[in-house]
């Protein structure tokens, strides 16, 4: 076993240990409750049932020895709901720590780091990421006109390095087009009233867009619990 096996391996049956001593203390807690419980019910009921015996005008004789019953009762009552509250608390804490899962490593899918591997070249080529998180309203138009220049010539190169993109309708956009019946729903948004079935005719306000070939370089993952670096923060030394 590799040393880092050995760690996880350890961890989990340290936790798995401190769970269970977790909950047998949550179990004898639960049952010393119960056992206060009862004991409280108990009292309140002989409680009840001296104050409802003292009421009568057969009980005035013995009415010293129920005065001090029921004071005794009484205290039984209060030293059970006080000393109730402590535990309940810690047995609710314990059963909620009880409860909490395992810590489980998070890893990210090859597909997600690819595309965040993407966003990084987009912003090395285009500067993307620096464009769209900057605040365009404090500069001028001749200066967001300016970056944007050079944002769309990057992220165009690196665009078609890595996607055969081609239009999904070949006409020009305005002129009058045929949608088929058996029309791929994602390669058409359809605007306007739609009445019956297809095909149908209208003007074409976008002509879209859509790849056929994607050729995405393989990443080689040094650790699978983060993600890669869209940009990396650059220092100068002095």
């Amino acid at each position: 076993m590799t040393p880092a096996g050995y760690v996880s391996t350890t961890v989990e049956i340290r936790y798995c240990s401190r769970v269970r001593r977790r909950r047998c203390a949550s179990k004898g807690t639960t049952a010393s409750m119960r056992a206060m419980r009862a004991v409280s019910i108990i009292a309140t009921l002989l409680l009840l049932a001296a104050n409802a015996f003292a009421l009568l005008p057969v009980a005035s004789a013995f009415q010293p020895y129920l005065s001090g019953g029921a004071l005794a009762l009484g205290l039984v009552v209060l030293v059970t709901i006080l000393a109730g509250r402590g535990p309940k608390g810690d047995t609710g804490r314990a059963a909620a720590e009880a409860a909490l899962p395992a810590p489980v490593p998070t890893h990210a899918s090859q597909a997600v780091v690819e595309v965040v591997s993407f966003l990084a070249m987009l912003q090395a080529r285009g500067r993307l990421v620096d464009f769209l998180m900057d605040d365009i309203n404090a500069h001028d138009d001749a200066q967001v006109g300016a970056a944007a220049r050079v944002v769309h010539a990057g992220c165009k190169a690196a665009l078609q390095e890595h996607f055969r993109i081609c239009p999904v309708r070949e006409e020009r956009e305005g002129s009058t087009v045929q949608v088929a019946a058996g029309y791929l729903a994602d390669e058409y948004r359809l605007l306007g009233r739609i009445s019956g079935p297809a095909p149908f005719s209208g003007v074409l306000v976008h002509h879209g867009w859509k790849t056929d070939a994607v050729k995405l370089p393989r990443i080689v993952r040094s650790s699978t619990d983060r993600l890669p670096t869209i940009a990396p923060a650059e220092v100068e030394l002095k």
